[in-house]
């Protein structure tokens, strides 16, 4: 960076794709001049920090500036290598902004983050640990709390208290620590992060690790049982002020931040924190500002319109797959059942206007947006990256076909009791899923007069949950459009197999959030 460069640094751990970077990096949003700038961004997985790396050379150029080659290598133009080798100044500087390092494992963390905040009053430390152990599924999942059909109670108890031994050994328990050491290390003006709302109800040999984290980050130094000679921290919430008094009288709940109340077209639930250092004066500390959110239809409606891939067929045979539902032996039963007339009709319906010349997409589709929003468009592209759908076998689509059409009708997913019998998946489950005892919604469509549902990693493991609200592209969400819900910038693209960037889209912080939250922080530092 310029000697002259003025910008504040960002230390961004557990970085993932650079979601919550990339929202400080780019505040104030329609300004070329930035208050901050990421002076070192750490990712342990391969993935995400290729696309980190490829982001951090995007903005080693101006607002505006950034060079054809990079939207040449978007389109498939050029190799990555070529682009890095015709800018090496600036892929230099992007390589040693965006390191692959794991915390907790590498003593060279400590040093590179001194280095880079040497002579800097001024800085903010960034990200959150990875969330697996805290999340409500995971937990679930790891204790092993799912009874097996015909399983005995002795068994069944066994498995359980196998699984809470390893859950509790499990060291993503304690990935907070390593975050706690880094303001013990450097004591940070500031502190921004991030988790699951599944923390708030978590707990650790029986305690809760919330009020524990809390607790440890007010004071680093006590918790990691150091020389109490550092400085200790407020732990303040983004959307409700504390009050006058000192010790911070919020509840748990008032740290949990609802996306969709301040211009996220997604109704994510992430408890975010906000650590300010004790010399530093917060008691007019701003909070976010609620705003209304776009729809789903809002934010993907314009993008290119795809067709799904069939697994175990032919490119050109998935119209006559979904076609085939009206051959279906019990098709003329569904379709006269008062319960189910009127979706039979939409299915009708909306069959007969599907256009047979769509294609699947690829990983650069060239077309022209109507969509305005200058968070999200960017006119120098001529297109879109990771715009090509998934393969699904032939009863999904139908699944997919019928849940969209259903939507369009009810403005709603429908559960597994609202599925004709015919569409009914062969799972074990599926009975109490009916019944509602668990997994009701396994298929569920994102309704397009309103935010979608959370993005979450699962997208990267099948689409169900995440259903595109068009009957006639009948498929799940692709990659970009699962990034537009989570408000990152169609010049933003991920590296990687397509799992792995699904993957990285639903573990990353919306930026358009981040952003908000970067003013927040921002006007604190300048106040």
């Amino acid at each position: 960076m310029p000697k002259d460069d003025s910008r504040i640094p960002i230390i961004d751990l557990f970085a993932g794709p650079g979601g919550l970077g990339e929202g400080f990096s780019r505040y104030p949003v329609g300004k070329k001049k930035k208050t901050f700038r990421i002076a070192v961004s750490i990712e342990k997985d391969l993935y995400a920090h290729r696309t980190l790396t490829l982001r951090a050379f995007f903005r080693q150029f101006p607002e505006g500036e950034v060079p054809k080659d990079y939207y040449d290598y978007l389109r498939e133009k050029i190799t990555r290598e070529k682009l890095f080798d015709a800018y090496p100044e600036q892929a230099a500087a992007a390589v040693d902004e965006a390191q692959m390092r794991t915390l907790g494992g590498d003593s060279e963390i400590t040093k590179i983050i001194g280095d880079k905040i040497k002579g800097h009053e001024k800085w903010i430390l960034i990200g959150g640990p990875p969330c697996q152990a805290y999340s409500l599924a995971g937990r679930s999942r790891m204790l092993g709390l799912v009874k097996v059909k015909g399983e005995s109670n002795e068994i069944f108890e066994a498995r359980k208290a196998k699984k809470k031994e390893k859950f509790e050994e499990d060291h993503r328990h304690t990935l907070y620590k390593e975050y706690l050491k880094v303001i013990s290390d450097h004591s940070p003006p500031i502190f921004v992060m991030e988790n699951v709302k599944g923390i708030l109800s978590a707990k650790l040999d029986d305690k809760p690790i919330f009020s524990q984290i809390l607790s440890d980050l007010r004071d680093p130094n006590r918790a990691l049982e150091r020389i109490d000679v550092g400085l200790k921290y407020r732990i303040h919430s983004f959307v409700k002020p504390a009050g006058k008094k000192t010790d911070n009288p919020l509840d748990p709940r008032d740290y949990l931040i609802r996306a969709e109340n301040y211009g996220i077209p997604q109704c994510r639930h992430r408890v975010i924190l906000l650590g300010v250092r004790d010399d530093i004066d917060s008691s007019d500390l701003d909070v976010l500002k609620k705003t209304n959110s776009p729809s789903v239809r809002d934010v993907i409606g314009s993008l290119p319109k795809l067709f799904p891939g069939l697994s175990r067929g032919k490119e050109g045979e998935v119209y006559d797959a979904l076609r085939a539902i009206f051959d279906h032996p019990d098709w003329y039963v569904f379709q006269t059942d008062p319960r189910f007339e009127d979706v039979a009709d939409r299915m009708v319906f909306e069959f007969g206007k599907i256009r047979r010349d769509r294609n699947r997409g690829r990983e650069f589709v060239s077309a022209t947006t109507t969509h305005s929003d200058p968070w999200y468009v960017d006119p120098s592209i001529g297109g879109f990256s990771n715009h090509k759908t998934r393969s699904h076998i032939r009863e999904d689509l139908w699944r997919y076909f019928y849940c969209a059409c259903f939507a369009k009708v009810k403005a709603s997913s429908p559960t597994l009791k609202e599925f004709p019998k015919f569409l009914l998946p062969k799972h074990k489950n599926v009975g109490d899923a009916i019944e509602g005892k668990k997994f009701g919604d396994r298929f569920r469509v994102q309704c397009s007069g309103r935010p979608s549902t959370t993005i979450t990693s699962h997208i990267s493991k099948d689409g169900h949950y995440f259903i595109h609200p068009d009957p006639r592209q009948f498929r799940s969400l692709t990659v970009r459009e699962a990034a537009r819900l989570q408000t990152f910038p169609d010049n933003y693209r991920f590296e990687g197999p397509r799992t792995q960037q699904y993957h990285q889209v639903g573990n990353a912080v919306p930026p358009l959030l981040a952003s908000q939250i970067a003013e927040v922080v921002a006007k604190l530092l300048q106040d």
